[in-house]
């Protein structure tokens, strides 16, 4: 076996140079990185609001957030706002961050169990990100003081392009080479590895390893390395969407909408020069072109483009490293963008990759601990977007709808099982490095109507006075923190 020394990644947009970035940034100068890419083949780039954890990505490569801010058009964004995905006229929000107080050993939505399980709605009462979301107010707060309560957990909305364009700046500084050209051939090894790609220009690019960065194409991945699809559409069954920015045309919110509509749902997401739009729709419950017309009738400013049709297949690749090829981004897979996680699994599977990386040769054992560790994390997302699908209760009156088949359909046993848990006694566990905390899955049962039978009877050790004070006392410390917060739009301007 020899070192590898010289990584080529083929395609650019957000999952290339993002790749580009954090290999540049941790191996330093130890490999030689090469990113091919050609300008006359568009990424989706639809890809415009993100969950915590790329605060970590761009702290990673020393980006500061007013830079970033600037650089992406960027909003701030603290929770995603659901509508109508209980019954219609529903609304509830997945707010990041923490709700309430843990106390010893129980979480905090046990004891609010066990006061008021009547009233669902109160329980965002002791959510500062939900609290600020709802009056558009927001600041950068780690810790409300004088106080034992964190302060606010947040994401971006922002431009998806520029974004790269950031990154590919930031990796060239770093000294990744860029080649401009369309790729005419992938050739192999007679062990399956992959040796060189052939532009069309009749250039050869040589690697020791490759990654697949090149969206649904799957160049690599799939067209030359044969490796096969699970798709997971027994369960999600949107397979379309139409995506389309128009202009700014009201207060910026600083949260995302997804709104339920009769045979799917619709984004809007506010950046601080227009407004990200689209809708995500099974092609079996509606037409494009009734979607295209719905999706434009509904824009509340100016359409500023034609609109985009994606097609996809909901699933994964059944091996995301094959050989020496590491498929990243749309083409390891693709889950609808409801709980804003395209760009987290990038960023996800970057740091796998690092932390797995081959460095005398590829080795088995490595591959098949990256690719158990991709498809856990792929069916763990997969399952909570499921949820959302799963416990609608709408009742559209056509009884052969995209809701009435999500209410009726089997759900995968692993999610099954969180339900049944959770509604009989209220518990929520997070496996091991779990995307989505406690704290997310209990706001979308309850959102979506679950309520626990039962709670922990931990939460009967603290005397009904004092949970009734200490309940009191966190609405009243988030209350007072968000008046005194300013607005979203006043503390952009301070950073741009």
């Amino acid at each position: 076996m020899s070192q590898i020394k010289d990584i080529v990644i083929v395609g650019g947009g957000t999952s290339g140079w993002m790749t580009a970035a954090l290999l540049a940034k941790l191996f330093k100068h130890t490999l030689n990185i090469t990113l091919v890419e050609s300008e006359d083949i568009g990424t989706i780039g639809v890809g415009e609001a993100t969950i915590p954890p790329l605060q970590l990505f761009n702290s990673v490569l020393g980006i500061p957030e007013n830079e970033f801010i600037q650089a992406t058009h960027a909003t701030f964004k603290l929770g995603i706002q659901f509508e109508h995905w209980g019954k219609q006229g529903d609304s509830y929000m997945h707010a990041f961050g923490n709700i309430g107080k843990d106390i010893g050993y129980t979480q905090f939505h046990q004891y609010w169990l066990s006061t008021q399980p009547e009233m669902m709605a109160s329980f965002w009462d002791y959510s500062l990100n939900y609290q600020a979301a709802l009056n558009n107010k927001f600041q950068s707060l780690e810790q409300i003081p004088h106080s034992p309560l964190s302060g606010l957990t947040h994401a971006y909305h922002f431009d998806a392009a520029r974004y790269a364009l950031l990154l590919r700046q930031y990796s060239e500084k770093s000294g990744v080479k860029r080649i401009e050209g369309k790729i005419e051939s992938v050739n192999c090894a007679a062990n399956g590895h992959i040796t060189n790609l052939t532009l069309v220009s009749g250039n050869s690019v040589q690697g020791d390893f490759f990654i697949d960065c090149s969206g649904f194409a799957a160049l690599l991945i799939g067209k030359t390395l044969n490796v096969g699809y699970e798709s997971y559409q027994d369960w999600l069954l949107c397979d379309s969407a139409y995506a389309v920015p128009s202009e700014k045309a009201c207060e910026i919110k600083p949260y995302t909408r997804a709104i339920a509509h009769e045979a799917g749902w619709q984004w809007r997401i506010p950046l601080q020069h227009r407004t990200g739009n689209g809708i995500v729709y099974s092609s079996r419950y509606m037409k494009d072109e009734e979607a295209k017309a719905k999706l434009l009738s509904t824009l509340e400013g100016k359409p500023l483009a034609e609109p985009k049709k994606i097609s996809f297949i909901p699933g994964r690749r059944l091996k995301q490293w094959q050989h020496n090829c590491v498929a990243i981004g749309l083409s390891s897979g693709f889950l609808e963008p409801l709980e804003s996680t395209s760009i987290h699994l990038v960023q996800s599977a970057i740091i796998r990759l690092t932390k797995l990386f081959p460095h005398q040769g590829v080795v088995q054992a490595t591959v098949d601990e990256f690719n158990r560790q991709s498809q856990l994390e792929f069916e763990q997302i997969r399952d909570f977007i499921i949820l959302h699908y799963y416990l609608n209760r709408r009742s559209d009156s056509d009884t052969d709808t995209l809701w009435s088949a999500c209410q009726q359909m089997q759900i995968p046993e692993s999610l099954q099982q969180k339900i049944s848990l959770f509604s009989e006694t209220g518990a929520i566990f997070r496996h091991k490095d779990e995307l989505f905390t406690e704290a997310a899955w209990v706001q979308v049962m309850l959102g979506q109507g679950i309520i626990p039978t039962d709670y922990n009877p931990l939460a009967n050790t603290v005397a009904p006075e004092a949970l009734t004070e200490f309940l009191s006392n966190i609405k009243v410390i988030i209350k007072n923190t968000v008046s005194n917060m300013p607005t979203h739009e006043q503390y952009l301007a301070q950073l741009v």
